[in-house]
């Protein structure tokens, strides 16, 4: 593993300096592996580990090159890891997307259109007071997807959607027994809306933190 981690630093290192440039082709693998000094196998080694965190992508019969390094790469990547996550985990993603989240929120606040506001409150009251699991996955990513984006930040965006993927929020929901939970999580969503529609960004932002301290209360902590 040190002379695959050597190798990928040597790959890494060529982009950071511009040497590669998103979009790049990289050079046929005997000359790269000779001019970084590394052997073939070594070399294929870093660039499987780089093709599987998407800095890198091999196009058989074509060769490898520079993804475009923007920022959805790594929501895919921070999203397999949240999706294979154990379930005693769960808190200290939830932590991490309330540091996150409601600084996104209060961004919204001062971007997000009334259409967009529109169709987000009639997604939420179509899903009535006591919707399926499966429903209220698909709608709560959907909700706080939306909103996230209109922070005008796409990496914040792509760290929000990535840490918190549909199997994620699937483990999350139906850990909540709690009776009422759910009803008082459509009633936060609801809350949110109202403070985005009046323009207030800092109630945008109370709002969202106690949204997600709620479902961490009822989960409970990481055991």
């Amino acid at each position: 593993m040190a002379v695959t981690d050597d190798a990928i630093e040597k790959i890494k290192d060529m982009i950071v300096s511009g040497e590669l440039r998103p979009g790049d082709r990289l050079p046929r693998e005997s000359e790269l592996a000779a001019g970084l000094g590394l052997s073939r196998n070594s070399l294929r080694e870093a660039v499987r580990a780089l093709s599987v965190i998407r800095i890198l992508d091999v196009r058989q019969g074509d060769g490898t090159y520079v993804t475009s390094l923007d920022a959805r790469m790594l929501r895919e990547t921070l999203r397999f890891v949240a999706d294979c996550h154990r379930d005693d985990t769960a808190p200290e993603f939830l932590a991490v997307r309330r540091i996150l989240e409601p600084a996104a929120t209060g961004l919204a606040a001062g971007r997000i259109t009334g259409a967009a506001l529109a169709e987000l409150g009639a997604q939420v009251d179509a899903l009535g007071p006591e919707p399926s699991v499966d429903d209220l996955v698909e709608a709560d990513l959907a909700f706080h997807r939306d909103i996230v984006r209109w922070s005008g930040n796409s990496v914040l965006c792509a760290l929000l959607d990535g840490l918190s993927g549909p199997a994620a929020r699937a483990r999350i929901w139906r850990g909540l027994s709690r009776e009422g939970a759910i009803g008082t999580a459509l009633d936060e969503h609801r809350a949110i809306l109202a403070a985005l529609r009046d323009g207030d960004a800092e109630a945008a932002r109370s709002w969202a933190t106690v949204h997600i301290a709620s479902v961490e209360r009822w989960l409970g902590p990481a055991r």
